[in-house]
């Protein structure tokens, strides 16, 4: 059977069909309107259409108040349209009836005209023309205008913020807190209140109209009534102006009910705010929520009603009313903020259990690369809100290490560990501690450079960079300790030059593939070909890092990038051999290595092997392991201790101390240097730039001491 019907093309569909009736309403409702304009309609027919406005009116109002928002009820503007067209077709409608049956009497234009016009004014049309004006004035002064006028501005500001609307939703959704579906949402729900605000921006000049409309009907229909019944049916004055008249008000004041009721509406609907309440809870919540209001109101009414002449029962009932309103919410409230702080406590005795979700790669916190722990009284000066300085130092910092070291230095992550005594502080690299101390915020160190002329008083101590003497003292000591040669810092420096410090002694930890990644880019810019090929082609990546990696770690910068990368491109044919390729850039970079440890001086003053223990160094290195000297511990005890000497004479006299030897021993000699002998540099022959003169100021390692 159901093949039957989808073949039978003469059958129509059922969904067809419903769909073809559901677009039938709008053309017959202008038939509708257009045939009670032209058409003549029995009375019976009128009062159920009058009826029906006056119900339509209503439950358009009842619609308004109790929509929580005004897009709730978005065909509001339609509505007002067609109800405004139904009222006025029935105007013409009515009109047409009541002067052609006029004369007959108060029931020509039906029962409901004539209830209007006898039961509610009484049957005389004097107080029919005042009530009726009153009612005019209050449509079309007091509520059409005032709703016009708000729609009028709601539309415009509505209209001008779409723009903002729209940048805060596509925001919004570019940092991730709406979802492709919710952005969508929220720009049709901007779309929407765009186009109901300036829907209603005209549907109040309907109304209006309507108000101006219905004000000259009435004049008209009573010129016309009365004009009709004299000429044409012999009645006199006064009998046609009390049968039309009559009918006239009664008809006006069925069609300006049902106006006054919805231009309240649309003055209700425009001034809604867009919250998740009903009107009626929106003003029982706002004018009663403050009990003091309640009291001072019902005071003012009890005083007006114990003066003498003033009616006592309804002042003193209202009186007493708003004093038990007042209190009746004040007991409430009270009970409310009991019930609020109930919660809290059971929420803090017994809280929930937490939820267990399962662990994933969020649940593993990243190492910080650089780290400052503080303790508790040392927050104020990391605070920028308590004027603390420390940020600023250590954003210094940053700046002139990574300028001097040729990469950037990531930044420093702060935070206070009760851990810690209260006047301490830790570094970390890495998430390793690489240094700690103790500062006193209210005082300044006082470091001893190494000559002084007398002693202070204060905290003994250390400076913690470069393990000086030093003393902390009061701030009012600090002139007196600069006369005696002290150098005198505060807090704040203290800690931001021992980071410092740290930061450069630990650089080549610091370096890694992303920070060679950047390097390349930099180096791109002046030299595209030469970082295109230098990575992959000639070397890879890694031992990029490897080989600028070892050149922090024995304190060469790498400002000269372009020097680096040509030198690597050179030799990466040779050797890939990380060492290897450090040695060709330290002797590319001679004269910068030079010029940071000896400055501008023709001189370089140096200290020698003995030529026998240059030897069996070179003998060790050739029969062990290829990469690294060894030595007997008796004669490393004798050569470090105559490094240091030598350390010692030449920091002293405020010339750099520099070991020169083969370069074959260097880089292993350096090694020795950099974990026994703090502040000697081990350089190469081949390291000294040719406009430099060699002056030998000592020669350590005599085997047979």
């Amino acid at each position: 059977m159901a093949e039957l019907i989808n073949s039978n093309p003469n059958i129509a569909n059922p969904k067809s069909a419903s769909s073809i009736l559901s677009g039938l309403g709008t053309p017959v409702l202008l038939l509708v309107l257009l045939a009670m304009m032209i058409l003549p309609m029995p009375t019976f027919l009128l009062d159920i259409l009058f009826s029906f406005n006056i119900s339509l009116a209503l439950v358009v109002l009842l619609a308004t108040v109790y929509a929580f928002r005004p897009l709730d009820f978005a065909v509001f503007p339609t509505i007002l349209l067609v109800t405004t067209l139904m009222r006025l077709a029935l105007n013409v409608a009515s009109t047409r009836v009541v002067l052609i049956n006029g004369h007959t009497g108060a029931g020509a234009a039906g029962q409901v005209i004539e209830s209007f016009g006898s039961v509610v004014i009484g049957g005389n049309y004097a107080v029919g023309l005042v009530v009726f004006a009153i009612l005019v004035i209050i449509n079309f002064v007091v509520v059409t205008k005032g709703a016009g006028r708000i729609s009028e501005v709601s539309a415009r500001f509505t209209l001008d913020a779409m723009p903002g609307k729209q940048m805060a939703i596509d925001a919004d959704l570019n940092a991730g807190i709406l979802t492709q579906e919710e952005a969508r949402d929220r720009r049709q729900e901007v779309a929407k209140e765009s186009d109901f605000y300036g829907a209603m921006d005209g549907a109040s000049k309907f109304v209006r109209g309507d108000a101006v409309a219905g004000l000259l009907i009435l004049l008209i229909n009573i010129i016309g009534g009365v004009a009709i019944g004299m000429a044409q049916h012999s009645l006199d004055f006064a009998t046609a102006m009390r049968f039309y008249a009559l009918l006239t008000i009664g008809d006006g004041l069925v069609a300006q009910i049902p106006a006054l009721l919805l231009s309240t509406s649309a003055a209700i609907m425009v001034t809604r705010q867009n919250a998740s309440q009903n009107m009626g809870e929106q003003l029982v919540t706002q004018l009663t929520g403050k009990p003091k209001a309640l009291y001072v109101c019902g005071g003012v009414l009890f005083t007006m009603g114990v003066i003498p002449g003033m009616p006592h029962i309804a002042f003193l009932f209202l009186a007493f009313s708003a004093f038990g309103l007042g209190y009746f919410v004040q007991l409430k409230q009270q009970k409310q903020a009991v019930e609020v702080e109930q919660q809290e406590l059971r929420e803090v005795e017994a809280p929930e259990a937490p939820v267990i979700k399962e662990l994933s790669w969020e649940d593993v916190p990243p190492v910080d690369q650089i780290g400052l722990e503080v303790g508790y009284r040392l927050i104020p000066m990391v605070d920028p809100a308590q004027d603390g300085k420390l940020m600023g130092r250590i954003k210094g910092v940053r700046k002139k290490v990574s300028q001097e070291l040729g990469f950037l230095i990531s930044p420093v992550h702060i935070r206070d560990n009760l851990d810690l005594s209260p006047n301490a502080y830790r570094i970390a690299i890495l998430g390793a501690t690489v240094g700690e101390a103790e500062v006193y915020p209210d005082k300044d160190m006082a470091i001893n450079p190494g000559q002084v002329f007398g002693n202070l008083e204060g905290i003994k101590t250390k400076d913690p960079a470069f393990d000086l003497e030093a003393v902390w003292i009061d701030s009012d000591q600090k002139d007196n300790a600069q006369a005696l040669g002290y150098t005198v810092v505060d807090a704040s420096t203290v800690i931001a030059t021992h980071l410092s410090h740290l930061i450069q002694t630990h650089a080549a930890e610091l370096f890694g593939h992303e920070e060679a990644e950047q390097m390349l880019k930099g180096l791109g810019k002046s030299a595209p070909k030469l970082a295109e090929t230098l990575v992959p082609d000639n070397i890879p990546l890694g031992i990029l890092v490897k080989v600028l990696q070892n050149l922090l770690l024995e304190q060469v910068p790498l400002k000269d990038m372009r020097t680096i990368a040509e030198t690597l491109a050179e030799f990466s044919s040779r050797s890939q051999d990380p060492a290897v390729l450090t040695s060709a850039v330290r002797i590319a970079l001679s004269r910068l290595i030079v010029q940071n440890i000896n400055g501008l001086a023709p001189e370089v003053p140096v200290v020698t092997l003995a030529p026998d223990l240059e030897q069996i160094l070179q003998q060790s290195l050739t029969t062990g392991s290829g990469d690294a000297v060894g030595i007997e511990p008796g004669l490393a005890d004798r050569i470090q201790a105559s490094l240091r000497e030598v350390v010692q004479q030449q920091e002293a006299a405020g010339q750099p101390a520099i070991l020169l030897t083969a370069p074959a021993l260097r880089e292993s000699l350096a090694k020795f240097a950099r974990f026994g002998i703090k502040g000697l540099h081990v350089l190469s022959y081949q390291e000294i730039p040719d406009n430099k003169q060699i002056k030998v100021i000592a020669t350590v390692g005599n085997v047979n001491q």
